[in-house]
């Protein structure tokens, strides 16, 4: 009885708690809920952004499912894109016990504020700061409600590298907005190999002028790049463009890139002046993408009625529609977790409690925390698409409307998401299928560009500062048709000279240039060091024959070439006279040997495959060998007379007369090419044969040949001989390796043509062994914007011994594929052609183009054959080693039926050899298998017969009469 008194006491306990509890999650909820709302209400934005607030404060309280009761109330304050002023509004929300801040609206308000949101724990979402740093971990309380300028930039960024630009030039508002957006483009870039060449910034105090203005786009006329960012606020940015206009940067060639700020202005003011309209056309400008939905077209209606058609609704409105949404939803989830709305004062405040400023009103939002972590972990869908963070507090699913300016409007040119890039579809629509970001899945659609055209523009132009190109020509004393200096003048001339000279004036710009002398005039420069006066800045430029090695190639890029150039052997040649045995010259000892071994190999198999079948292969042990002899070499001529009956015996020697034709026609074509055409020899046949040797080799001084030589090909430095014109050429050859000579020399096809040309006595041996070619390379243009020195763009006319390409320029210069469209119109148009006969086209010995070949055929070339005949032996012998088993494995039962008989290893070998050697009966297997079709012949008549009664009948009845 006790017990059951006990137990409902425990009932009762049980459901006090459960009904105090229940009761304190109602009174929980207070009836009115007080949020601030901080921005500038005179802005393009802030105008939007108050009517948008105002509206989604109404529709939440209209709504009984989300707070259930509870009404919110939004406090507006005016910042006036002030950060003091923002401060000050921001503390005194801290005194109205806030829970949370729509706003700020600008970057520089949000960095100030946000420090105070962190120690009195209020959240802050913003639907217009979109500075990339505001979502680090230094402001926890802070939220985008907008999509990061990090986003924004990597749109850009794939603009650019869209149109092939490598480098722009960023206009940007100095302050925390702009320079850390500029921060987010650069790094960026960087990532599609493109950059900043040059950046300037401009005040952000309303101090800045027109002046100032025209002062900074005149520095950024003189610049390479004419691809802009403008990264401003409306009223600057406006200014600028107005100034441009002036300055005539709004035509040809120019292209400006914006980002959403003038999307906000745009899709809100209406009308657009038509002086503004006109001082933007041909520019891109991108706006957060925002789906479409019925929801979303119903409120832009609703918008319409609300503003009579005087203010259009831009994104930043949609977004800040659905920051009171987020907040109210965030709200509702808080009320629903027991969280309640209370403060405490900061003790760290009493310090400061008399100093007048009040300080001590401001209290800590105690369940500020797990606010902000509803707000992070929301997930819902408003006016602008799916509202959810990611694990960087950003929006998911970034997208971006990419638009061009014209006429009295813009067009929409496509899309840009980080899932799959620059589209023409709606990215909601790409979500449904794998990302691609290929770059051939990149597209947007035609761009009325400045100066209305449709050409897209170049992206950079020649640096407009009156300075002239110092361009080094190094002085030669040896191959002078490349380049030389006039004696006595400041002129330069030869083939090297010519084509750059021609080839510049073929681009579609000027350029200015001077040409300044590198060597003393008696011995050929070091052309290291040529190169590195370019590196230190005293050469813009160089001209002449500089040999691109590869490491050089990091820092370079090379244009089409215009010569074809490699490494080749130059020897001295004698006539070679026919001998007595000159018959063997067609062929290799090894390819002798091989196939001589062949033939006696195919003629052993084709033995032991008609051994014991034909009779033409048997008989006493001497006259079988001299059958196998005879019968191989008779191949040769196609002239054996013994017939084979094996088929096996018949596979092989089908391979191998195949084999023995192709070898008998390569001989007969060497032998005669050897007997009726007129030969040169030499003992050196090629780079392989220089290699084996210990001769000395020499090269040109200065050549890029040594390091090869010694480096790639192996051939120790004590060997080589650095020569400096082609007469040491001549007398090197001639004296040869024993009189202090060389045995050859090494050297590029160019300057081993010309020096052949009044040569006879020497020759081109072996092929070459390298691959490259002559072209013109220049250093990066850019500005460093650090230091803010100005580095100016290099050109080399070189003979650009890559390695790995023909063509060098400087890593991403745009100078290189302009300088190689000139190139090829001067080898199509002929004229490369014409300046090469210029200089290099001389009087050459008649036999100067005949090379040094070596004149054997070698086992590499025919090896495929000999295999390929092997493996149809060793199959043939196989499948016979097997037949023979199978028949000794028969016959050995029926001799061990004797119990005299003891089978022994010895034994069986003699029994298997005996076999092998014993001749086959094939007179009485033909015997047998007549018998056998006989046999069968008969049993199918008699079964006929049965099957057919009447039928043999007849065929008796027929039979008796005929007798």
């Amino acid at each position: 009885m006790d017990s059951i008194r006990f137990g409902c006491w425990v009932f009762l306990f049980c459901l006090l708690l459960s009904t105090t509890g229940y009761s304190r999650n109602l009174t929980s909820r207070p009836a009115v809920v007080n949020i601030g709302a901080l921005f500038t209400f005179e802005s393009s934005i802030g105008r939007v952004a108050k009517i948008a607030i105002q509206e989604a404060v109404k529709d939440v309280n209209a709504n009984s499912s989300i707070l259930r009761g509870t009404k919110l109330n939004v406090d507006m304050r005016n910042s006036n894109c002030s950060g003091f002023i923002g401060m000050v509004e921001a503390m005194r929300f801290m005194e109205t016990d806030v829970v949370a801040i729509i706003g700020p609206q600008s970057s520089v308000v949000a960095h100030i504020i946000s420090h105070v949101a962190n120690q009195l724990q209020v959240p802050l979402l913003s639907f217009a700061a979109t500075d990339p740093s505001l979502n680090s971990l230094q402001f926890p309380f802070f939220v985008q409600t907008t999509q990061s300028d990090l986003h924004q930039m990597a749109a850009v960024s794939d603009v650019v590298d869209y149109y092939g630009w490598k480098q722009v030039t960023a206009i940007y508002i100095d302050d925390d907005y702009g320079r850390n957006g500029i921060s987010a483009l650069g790094d960026k870039l960087a990532e599609r190999r493109c950059r900043i060449s040059y950046k300037v910034g401009i005040p952000p105090d309303s101090g800045v002028n027109r002046t100032d203005i025209l002062d900074i786009l005149i520095k950024v006329a003189l610049m390479e790049s004419r691809v802009i960012i403008l990264h401003v606020n409306p009223d600057v940015g406006f200014e600028v463009f107005s100034v441009a206009n002036r300055l005539q940067m709004m035509g040809n060639g120019w292209a400006w890139i914006t980002t959403s700020w003038l999307s906000s202005v745009l899709d809100s003011a209406s009308p657009i002046p038509s002086e503004t309209m006109d001082s933007i056309q041909g520019v891109l400008f991108l706006r957060q993408h925002t789906p479409d939905s019925d929801r979303k077209r119903g409120f832009y209606s609703r918008w319409r009625k609300l503003t009579s058609g005087s203010l259009g609704l831009n994104s930043y409105g949609l977004y800040a529609y659905d920051s009171v949404w987020l907040i109210a939803h965030a709200i509702d989830a808080f009320f629903n977790q027991g969280g309640i709305i209370s403060f405490s004062n900061d003790s760290r405040l009493r310090s400061v409690k008399d100093s007048g400023l009040h300080l001590e009103a401001m209290s800590i939002f105690d369940d500020g925390k797990l606010l902000l972590n509803n707000i992070l972990q929301s997930d819902l869908v408003g006016l602008t698409g799916r509202i959810k963070f990611d694990k960087d507090r950003s929006l998911i699913l970034p997208a971006y409307d990419v638009n061009n300016v014209f006429g009295t409007g813009f067009k929409r040119i496509g899309y840009w998401s980080n899932y799959s890039g620059l589209t023409v579809v709606p990215p909601e629509i790409l979500y449904t299928n794998p990302p691609n970001r290929s770059s051939a899945n990149q597209q947007l659609y035609k761009v009325i560009w400045p100066g209305d055209t449709l050409i897209t523009p170049r992206g950079w132009a020649f640096a407009n500062n009156g300075k002239q190109l110092r361009i080094g020509v190094p002085i030669r004393v040896s191959f002078r048709e490349f380049v030389s200096q006039a004696r006595e003048t400041d002129t330069f001339k030869g083939f090297c000279i010519d084509v750059f000279t021609t080839a510049i004036t073929l681009l579609p710009y000027p350029v200015q240039y001077q040409f300044i002398p590198f060597g003393d005039g008696e011995n050929n420069p070091s052309y290291t060091e040529l190169v590195n006066k370019i590196t230190t800045g005293f050469f813009d430029a160089v001209v002449g024959d500089i040999a691109i090695v590869t490491n050089r190639t990091k820092i370079l890029d090379f244009t089409q070439p215009y010569v074809a150039s490699g490494l080749v052997v130059v020897a001295p040649f004698r006539e070679s006279n026919s001998i007595a045995w000159t018959f063997l010259r067609p062929f290799s000892a090894r390819l002798w040997i091989v196939t001589g071994c062949f033939f006696f190999v195919v003629g052993l198999v084709v033995w032991i495959l008609e051994h014991r079948i034909n009779d033409e292969f048997r008989g006493p042990p001497k006259t079988q060998i001299i059958t196998v002899i005879w019968f191989s070499l008779s191949t040769l001529f196609f002239a054996h007379r013994e017939n084979t009956m094996s088929t096996l015996a018949r596979f092989v020697l089908l391979i191998w007369l195949f084999v023995v034709l192709i070898i008998n026609s390569n001989y007969t074509a060497s032998l005669t090419s050897i007997l009726t055409v007129h030969q040169l020899s030499s003992p050196i046949k090629g780079i392989e044969s220089l290699k084996e040797s210990d001769e000395p080799v020499g090269y040109q001084v200065g050549s890029f040949a040594e390091y090869y030589l010694s480096e790639e090909v192996g051939i120790s430095k004590s060997r080589l001989v650095a020569l400096g014109s082609p007469e040491e050429y001549a007398k090197s050859l001639q004296l040869g390796p024993g009189k202090g000579g060389v045995a050859a020399i090494v050297d590029e096809r160019p300057y081993v043509e010309l020096f052949l040309a009044g040569q006879c006595t020497f020759r081109i041996v072996g092929r070459e062994f390298t691959r490259s070619g002559w072209g013109f390379c220049t250093l990066p243009l850019y500005r460093n914007i650090f230091s803010r020195e100005w580095l100016f763009p290099s050109l080399i006319l070189s003979s650009s011994h890559l390695f790995a390409a023909n063509q060098a320029f400087p890593k991403d210069s745009p100078l290189a594929v302009d300088m190689s469209t000139a190139i090829l119109a001067l080898s199509e148009n002929g004229d490369l052609q014409r300046i090469h006969d210029k200089w290099l086209m001389q009087n050459t010995c008649s036999s100067d183009t005949s090379e040094l070949e070596a004149d054997k055929l070698h086992l590499r070339s025919f090896w495929g054959l000999f295999l390929f005949c092997g493996i149809a032996c060793l199959i043939s012998l196989l499948i016979y080693v097997l037949q023979i088993t199978r028949l000794f494995c028969r016959a050995a039962p029926a001799e061990s039926a004797s119990p005299d008989q003891c089978p022994s290893r010895p034994g069986n070998i003699r029994r298997l050899l005996t076999l092998m050697d014993q001749k086959e009966d094939r007179t009485k297997n033909e015997s047998k298998r007549r018998k056998l079709e006989r046999s069968f012949s008969r049993k199918d008549q008699d079964g006929e017969s049965l099957r057919n009664p009447k039928r043999k009948e007849t065929e008796s009845t027929i039979g008796a009469t005929s007798a």
